[in-house]
């Protein structure tokens, strides 16, 4: 059985079978994309759920494996070469978890570049616009008089869905076969429409193929597990 004691994280959440992989994580956006994609690879994880509203995230045990205090994280005890792996950032999981199963990802390299482009396209413009509509629109940014900046997020992620109506003409998935850039992008098309109710705002009735698209994704099983993964306490 692996040993993963060397882990200060693992004294706040031990691990109940420490060799198969602990992701420290919680049901977000970010979260749910390495769920979803644990789900959908079959591999035996367990989860640890990381409360924000006790500020775990701000502990010196989680602090050890994320110097960023964000989740999700996870520890492979069979990392590459046997070694156990600590890994956060959700992007760089999901690869992670991709190379290591041979699953979500394309093995030819033409086809998985393209995977790997709408996967940054998640990253660096999805995930943080789509996070402020939800701060501006929802959260402690409506206090705000000033509508420039609420105005500024609705209309980048209404140019943001327009890309990814373009993208979608013709497609069932966003880069060919279902891959791991679905699963980056689609919970965070979920919490835009259904959590921060901000279909309204940036044209969501506007679309017909990014909300197929989504009618889709969550149709899946393992979609559907990873969605709610970790349970509440």
């Amino acid at each position: 059985m692996a040993d993963l004691s060397a882990f200060p994280i693992t004294r706040r959440w031990p691990p109940r079978n420490p060799s198969v992989i602990q992701l420290y994580s919680l049901p977000t956006p970010n979260g749910q994309k390495v769920s979803i994609a644990l789900e959908e690879s079959g591999l035996p994880y367990e989860a640890h759920r990381v409360s924000f509203d006790a500020n775990d995230q701000f502990t010196p045990e989680f602090l050890s494996l994320n110097p960023n205090n964000k989740i999700p994280a996870i520890i492979d005890p069979d990392g590459p070469g046997g070694r156990p792996l600590p890994l956060f950032e959700s992007g760089a999981i999901l690869l992670y978890l991709a190379e290591k199963t041979g699953r979500l990802v394309p093995a030819d390299p033409w086809d998985r570049w393209q995977v790997v482009q709408w996967l940054m396209f998640q990253m660096g413009g999805i995930g943080p616009m789509f996070g402020q509509v939800g701060f501006f629109h929802r959260f402690a940014g409506r206090e705000i008089e000033d509508p420039r900046p609420r105005q500024r997020y609705y209309d980048e992620a209404r140019r943001l869905l327009r890309v990814l109506e373009g993208r979608l003409e013709g497609r069932d998935w966003i880069a060919g076969d279902y891959s791991i850039a679905d699963i980056a992008i689609c919970p965070w098309l979920r919490t835009l429409r259904d959590f921060y109710q901000a279909g309204e705002q940036v044209g969501w009735h506007e679309l017909s193929r990014v909300p197929a698209w989504l009618d889709r994704f969550l149709a899946r099983p393992a979609v559907q597990r990873g969605l709610a993964i970790p349970a509440a306490a």
